[in-house]
């Protein structure tokens, strides 16, 4: 199908977001199986498939590609899904036929990337939410969360040693070192302000400065807010090596490093096992 459809080696290899396989071989095993559940094609050997009289006489009265709508509107289709899409409508509380036929299967995309969109828009909304509360909390419960976002990334050696290491400041933010290794053989000096107007290149110019007379070499500026192009663009020039995080890159790093949330369900997603079947 890679040469069929002509996908460049970097196409070919491109994962879903979940990172599971490849969308290739996601999309190809999914088409076989609605193509398998239609009649159109039957499974001869390991990896073989081929078409059956009903799939030929398809391909001669069919004009065009093959869609998930043109599928369920083949004698038998829905019958083999039966037990499956019953489940499928338990589970989607509130939703009509209608939506199904004209959701799901109309967008042409398989159900692990049904998934993987629904989980990216509960992380939009988890990642909102995050940002409303960092924005409600005093400074020093700000100083906090960064610092314990700063350990769980693997900073300060242990919680006790990162707490050692940073001290409070008077500027609704986080103003110290913290190692950047369990030796502490570098450090990294950290600014964090909980703003909500964007930080300019004055204030990364002024962090630059508190570098330069630390003789630090390495710094991160963490804000709620976000960076107007002169700050980015002053922190790329700068011999220093500078790490801007805005809030949305924050509230991203929480969420993969669990600081300030927890997992409300687990949804265990089961495959074929083929090692288990590869002697049958």
């Amino acid at each position: 199908m890679v040469k069929k459809m002509g996908l460049s080696e970097e196409e070919a290899k491109l994962r879903i977001p979940s990172g599971g396989t490849t969308y290739i071989h996601n999309r190809v095993g999914w088409a076989m199986s609605h193509l398998t559940k239609g009649g159109l094609i039957s499974r001869v050997a390991k990896h073989t498939y081929r078409a059956t009289g009903k799939g030929r006489d398809y391909l001669d009265s069919h004009k065009g590609p093959i869609t998930p709508r043109d599928l369920k509107k083949i004698e038998g289709w829905k019958e083999a899904w039966e037990a499956a899409s019953k489940k499928n409508a338990e589970n989607k509380l509130g939703s009509t036929e209608e939506d199904s036929e004209d959701g799901d299967a109309g967008s042409g995309k398989t159900p692990e990337e049904m998934i993987d969109n629904a989980v990216g828009s509960l992380d939009d909304s988890l990642r909102s939410e995050l940002l409303d509360q960092l924005g409600e909390v005093d400074p020093y419960f700000f100083e906090r969360v960064v610092l314990d976002l700063l350990f769980a990334m693997g900073y300060g050696g242990s919680r006790k040693e990162a707490a050692q290491i940073t001290k409070k400041s008077n500027d609704e933010g986080i103003d110290g070192v913290i190692n950047e290794d369990r030796l502490g053989l570098d450090v990294i000096y950290v600014q964090a302000k909980r703003w909500l107007n964007t930080v300019g290149r004055k204030e990364i110019q002024s962090f630059v400065g508190a570098l330069a007379g630390k003789q630090a070499s390495k710094g991160v500026f963490i804000t709620t807010s976000d960076f107007s192009k002169g700050a980015l663009a002053f922190a790329e020039s700068v011999a220093q090596k500078v790490i801007l995080i805005d809030g949305i890159r924050l509230a991203d790093l929480m969420i993969e490093y669990d600081v300030g949330v927890s997992t409300s369900r687990v949804i265990s997603i089961k495959k074929i096992d083929s090692d288990y079947f590869e002697d049958s």
